[in-house]
């Protein structure tokens, strides 16, 4: 992702259950650095599927989901989930009062940069 500036494994191995790793994200002037968790690692020859969670700004525990699924030779399908909770009185407001639409942008945008690295491939 585009504004991630580091993403360094501290804990265990990359495809492994219980990994982790310290993520620096900026936005705008900002930097927030966090912890991200592997809590599901799966590498098979026709699914491959990986869950994170990390907390961020100490108000959001975000929780990722990200599989592929081989259809055949020269197709994949690409399947994104998430979740955002808020995890104190800040983060739960924030929640509530943001809009739908922002947050379908942010999905679009990821959406087209996973679209935009596959075709370089």
């Amino acid at each position: 992702m585009d504004k991630v500036e580091e993403h360094t494994l501290i804990e265990k191995k990359e495809e492994e259950v219980g990994a982790k790793h310290r993520q620096s994200y900026r936005e705008g002037k900002g930097l927030e650095t966090y912890i991200v968790e592997t809590l599901k690692y799966e590498d098979l020859e026709d699914k491959k599927q990986k869950q994170i969670s990390f907390v961020l700004g100490k108000a959001f525990e975000i929780t990722l989901t990200f599989t592929l699924l081989k259809i055949d030779d020269t197709h994949t399908k690409f399947i994104y989930e998430g979740q955002n909770k808020g995890v104190n009185f800040v983060g739960r407001a924030m929640l509530k009062l943001g809009s739908e639409k922002s947050n379908n942008k942010v999905v679009q945008e990821f959406m087209q940069k996973v679209e935009q690295e596959a075709l370089k491939a």
